[in-house]
């Protein structure tokens, strides 16, 4: 799959911001300047409570922002982290009522419906659902919709380790096909290799402060978030995933002393 800083080129601008700033109550975000760019997928990342889904809450208009700027002309679909759904009908008929019939047939029926396992769950009642099986759907219902920009709150939280790589592999088609953009948010580091070609890294102290910084490229946010939270990730040799260093083991120093938090070598 097509990363940025792996040699892809950027497209025009979807969405840009600058000099953000936001209160709530005792917090306060503020940004630098950047923008996410059309057939781009920017993974968000940061420790709980730096602003990520303020940010991404500003970005879809639910939240006012108290300085700054923020472009305003792309349409957007948002996912919340949590899926309050209280629809007393069947998972075909929420997908009916969200995206016509468009659903049914064609990429997107193929690449999201049945991939993420949504076309097994037509019958069910959505008050029946289970929380991977709401996940599932909701990201469904998301990427369905027509716009310019996506963004996703932990759209791997209850997910299955094989579903979380379905999910993010549904993200990246839909993205590529349509020539669309996305924000993800997420924990799960191979979650966000999967899916983004970059990074917007979140600093500061839970609760209190939070800065975004970038987007860097996947390789440039992931040295600088994982040295904040002081973590080396390595690329397996067999599988290619990114697995966690064992504290001071000889991976974990080599990959310090170089600065390398997140090594894409294999040997």
């Amino acid at each position: 799959m097509k990363h940025y800083d792996r040699g892809g080129e950027r497209g025009s601008p979807v969405v840009q911001w600058g000099e953000l700033e936001k209160k709530l109550g005792e917090f306060q975000l503020s940004t630098g300047e950047g923008a996410v760019h059309r057939s781009e997928v920017v993974g968000v990342v940061g420790a709980n409570g730096t602003g990520k889904s303020t940010m991404i809450k500003i970005l879809a208009g639910e939240h006012d922002y108290d300085n700054g700027w923020v472009t305003a002309n792309a349409t957007i679909s948002y996912k919340p982290q949590h899926i309050d759904v209280d629809m007393d009908c069947t998972v075909q008929m929420w997908l009916d009522s969200e995206l016509g019939m468009r659903w049914r047939s064609g990429e997107f029926n193929v690449n999201v419906i049945k991939a993420l396992g949504v076309d097994t769950l037509l019958p069910k009642r959505v008050k029946k659902l289970s929380g991977g099986e709401r996940q599932a759907v909701s990201i469904a219902v998301c990427l369905g919709r027509e716009a310019d920009l996506y963004l996703l709150d932990e759209p791997s939280a209850h997910l299955d380790a094989n579903a979380r790589m379905e999910a993010a592999k549904a993200i990246r088609r839909t993205m590529e096909a349509n020539e669309k953009s996305a924000f993800v948010i997420d924990h799960d580091v191979y979650f966000i290799d999967i899916v983004s070609d970059s990074l917007l890294v979140f600093e500061g102290e839970g609760g209190v402060q939070g800065k975004a910084m970038g987007p860097y490229s996947l390789r440039e946010g992931m040295n600088r978030f994982l040295k904040d939270v002081n973590i080396t990730f390595r690329r397996d040799h067999d599988s290619k995933r990114p697995r966690i260093n064992k504290a001071e083991s000889r991976k974990d120093r080599e990959q310090r002393e170089i600065g390398d938090y997140y090594s894409f070598n294999v040997k």
